[in-house]
């Protein structure tokens, strides 16, 4: 039962996170911390009304500290990242690019929880960067685009995030209060950048980003929920219906229109996702 209501937030939480994209990209050329600053101010709001509302607290564990620090650092990072690409390259594509967290998160579980690499995973996991270069696309003077390259590497600080969420979920900790100080610790560090640099913003722009934050809050909140009622092994397959949600809102809302060796791309990492999924699972029967 726990597996499929870690399933059903975790694809709540792709179409959050789809919705916060479009909403981040309509909010036009603000900075990309700025617009972190706000779409994390929202979420912490929103978190800590839950947590006054529920009651729950720190669970008191000094042990747990580091992997919260671990988990807002990471998802700090990946934020910034990932609104840098969704502002520069086709909504899906910053998408799919984000995407490649679930491959990260297995690449630190090995170094984290010191869960070991079986050679078919190895594979898959290869098969889905291959993937990623058709979306990164060498061209020109450089081997890479810049703004891809950033996307590659806001799936990586994703990965690592939800890595330790994972863990502070065995640990213990409570959803909300996870959620609320990786929301407060995003929002101090790019507060700095927000007071010397601010950039004014039209009414519209700060009503974007106010949705683009509720949607925030609606996906940490359902990914949290999600990764706490099940391993990414059972789920992960799942969280990539967001690059279907992305690419719909991509084309109803800016009328883009992905190229064949995106599409490819998506097919590849997607694919390798399902076989991830699959191979788990039957690992999984296996040793029951």
């Amino acid at each position: 039962m726990k597996k499929y209501k870690g399933i059903l937030f975790i694809l709540l939480s792709a179409f959050c996170f789809a919705l916060m994209g479009m909403f981040v990209k309509l909010a036009g050329d603000l900075p990309s911390i700025e617009k972190s600053f706000f779409r994390n101010l929202v979420a912490l709001i929103f978190a800590w009304i839950i947590l006054k509302k529920n009651k729950v607290h720190f669970s008191g564990k000094k042990g747990n500290l580091k992997y919260l620090i671990a988990r807002s650092v990471a998802g700090t990072v990946g934020i910034l990242c990932n609104f840098y690409a969704v502002d520069h390259l086709v909504l899906s594509d910053a998408s799919m690019l984000n995407k490649m967290s679930p491959f990260f998160a297995i690449l630190f579980s090995c170094i984290l929880l010191k869960e070991r690499i079986s050679l078919p995973q190895i594979a898959i996991v290869m098969g889905a960067f291959l993937g990623s270069l058709l979306i990164l696309k060498p061209s020109g003077v450089s081997l890479i685009s810049f703004p891809a390259l950033i996307g590659l590497l806001g799936g990586m600080g994703a990965g690592l995030a939800y890595t330790n969420v994972r863990i502070l979920g065995e640990k213990g900790e409570k959803g909300p209060f996870v959620v609320a100080f990786f929301s407060g610790f995003s929002c101090l560090v790019t507060l700095p950048y927000l007071i010397f640099h601010y950039h004014p913003m039209s009414l519209g722009q700060f009503g974007c980003l106010l949705l683009a934050g509720l949607a925030a809050a609606g996906g940490q909140f359902s990914i949290t929920t999600a990764y706490f009622n099940a391993p990414a092994k059972e789920i992960s397959a799942y969280d990539y219906s967001q690059i279907i949600f992305s690419a719909a809102l991509g084309y109803f809302v800016f009328g883009q229109k992905p190229d064949k060796l995106s599409w490819i791309g998506y097919a590849i990492i997607c694919g390798m996702a399902v076989v991830m999924f699959v191979y788990n699972n039957r690992k999984s029967e296996k040793f029951c």
